[in-house]
């Protein structure tokens, strides 16, 4: 185990800062020590942002967002449209927060939710979600189902899973949205997506 010094410790608190280049946009998040993945964006919300759809109007959420990646790289697209990010987490959401106005995004904010629990809008054109790999059977049913109540005809619910989950996420989105879509499936990670039919 590494020993740190009371000033390294110190060091560690501060806020670390990440820049990166997501769909042509130069961006930039505070994160911390505890939120998911500090040092750099990691490499399936990158790989997901690859095969996103957004219209300058859309209407976008982002479940489970972390300390906003996805959100706020969608925000920058739908920029006559509207974002809202949610996660479980309180320290996610307000990071999520700071990092919209690091990015002067004041149409995109972030709110504490247990999945779905506090999203009482609907009508949304896309959802997005990195899915984390222990989310468990139940919760992702929790999770297509909530989805699907909450899009627009027309809408669609993007994810990317570990490869692993690739067939489970296949029959949860046939079973609830009837189509499935595979856009990408790397050694270990897969973007699919679903549409609710009008």
């Amino acid at each position: 185990m590494a020993h740190y010094t009371k000033e390294q410790i110190q060091d560690l608190k501060k806020d670390l800062l990440v820049k990166d280049q997501l769909c042509g946009f130069d961006m930039q998040f505070k994160t911390s020590w505890g939120l998911f993945s500090p040092r750099a964006i990691d490499e399936g919300s990158v790989m997901l942002l690859k095969y996103l759809e957004i219209q300058a109007n859309d209407k976008c959420l982002d479940l489970g967002c972390g300390y906003g990646v996805l959100g706020l790289t969608m925000a920058k697209q739908a920029s006559q449209g509207e974002v809202i990010m949610v996660d479980k987490d309180y320290l996610a959401v307000d990071y999520a927060n700071a990092n919209a106005k690091l990015n002067n995004l004041s149409h995109a904010s972030a709110r504490l939710s247990n999945g779905f629990s506090e999203v009482s809008e609907k009508e949304f054109d896309v959802i997005v979600s990195n899915i984390p790999a222990k989310v468990g059977n139940e919760l992702l049913y929790i999770f297509l189902n909530d989805a699907y109540e909450r899009l627009k005809p027309g809408g669609t619910f993007y994810v990317v899973t570990i490869t692993g989950l690739r067939n489970f996420m296949k029959t949860g989105f046939k079973e609830i949205f009837g189509n499935y879509k595979k856009h990408k499936q790397g050694p270990a990670y897969t973007v699919a997506s679903a549409t609710k039919e009008a």
